[in-house]
């Protein structure tokens, strides 16, 4: 899917990581939330309330899911899970266009 429709956008940007990464807010009609965003090249650690899908579109990161002390490569076009209440940590390798969906 390359576009969503009746949607809500929260017009204030998410900027972590001094301004590194950032996404917008979308809501659904459903309730559902997601996010789109974008990273720069560097190392970092989110923490996780809800669990999460993160669609990778374009770009190439490597990610160290909780449980695990290895590190998975993805690409655009893969995707990864992460579990609610948990922390996961990503190497940004080149800029990542990302989607991330929160599952309650």
């Amino acid at each position: 899917m390359s576009s969503f429709e009746n949607v809500t956008v929260t017009k204030k940007a998410n900027v972590y990581f001094n301004g590194n990464v950032s996404s917008r807010t979308l809501q659904f009609a459903d309730g559902s939330i997601k996010t789109l965003g974008f990273m720069l090249p560097g190392e970092y650690t989110f923490n996780t309330a809800d669990a999460e899908v993160m669609d990778i579109i374009d770009g190439e990161l490597e990610v160290q899911l909780p449980g695990s002390d290895q590190w998975q490569s993805i690409k655009g076009g893969d995707s990864f899970n992460v579990p609610a209440q948990s922390k996961f940590t990503v190497k940004i390798i080149t800029p990542t266009d990302y989607c991330c969906s929160f599952l309650k």
